[in-house]
């Protein structure tokens, strides 16, 4: 089977009701992305840091999969799909996807202070003050926040460049590093973008370009792309 290579982002969960910081002037729900979402901002105030990802938690679990979702795992069928998401709720798990890469990390684990490798699931909603890894060290949800590196990006990269089609939906490729996946993938690869607003991505061939939010749009682009499996 081919290999189809799928990269996420924000728009795709947000018609499942997730909403996305950019749509805000920059802020989370009032909150300003430093505060809450990178390395000083947990150190200023970790109790703020936990209860507003328990929060995001809490809307993850409540959200379903949308068609968006539900077309990438159809493609399943014809192809061996790897998604890369820059999202960090589990709808393409739930949806059905068998092979989801989180580049940003995942709502439902936390992770270890004093020992990075040491992640835990987070079976509930809630992770507090004082919940501890087993080095007696408090645990931190296991995000990628700004400012830290990326540790699943080589993985991704490897994908893209054996990619035989690539698709991007419901981002407008402006976050890196995971932006210039399409830039590994090789010259003469089919390559798809499914957003409400296309990027302008220079110098990238065998580009087609589809102005839609990702549920409609990945029914549009079904067919199309099953004729290159």
């Amino acid at each position: 089977m081919k290999r189809l290579v799928v990269l996420t982002g924000a728009g795709i969960s947000a018609e499942s009701g997730i909403p996305t910081f950019r749509d805000n002037g920059g802020l989370w729900e009032g909150y300003r992305v430093e505060d809450v979402a990178s390395p000083e901002g947990w150190a200023r105030n970790p109790a703020l840091v936990l209860d507003f990802y328990n929060q995001r938690r809490k809307r993850a679990r409540e959200a379903q999969p949308n068609d968006g979702h539900r077309v990438i795992v159809e493609l399943e069928k014809y192809f061996h799909v790897t998604v890369v998401t820059q999202n960090v709720d589990d709808l393409h798990e739930r949806a059905g996807s068998t092979c989801v890469i989180h580049l940003h990390g995942s709502l439902f684990e936390s992770r270890s202070t004093a020992d990075e490798n040491l992640v835990y699931p987070i079976t509930g909603w809630q992770l507090n003050l004082g919940d501890l890894c087993e080095k007696g060290s408090q645990l931190r949800p296991n995000i990628v926040w700004f400012g830290e590196l990326v540790p699943r990006m080589e993985e991704a990269i490897r994908w893209a460049l054996q990619a035989d089609v690539f698709l991007v939906v419901g981002t407008s490729l402006v976050v890196y590093p995971a932006a210039g996946l399409i830039h590994y993938v090789p010259y003469d690869t089919p390559k798809f973008v499914v957003d409400p607003k296309l990027p302008d991505v220079y110098g990238i061939s065998q580009l087609t370009g589809i102005a839609d939010k990702a549920s409609t749009g990945m029914k549009k682009l079904k067919e199309q792309l099953i004729n290159l499996a």
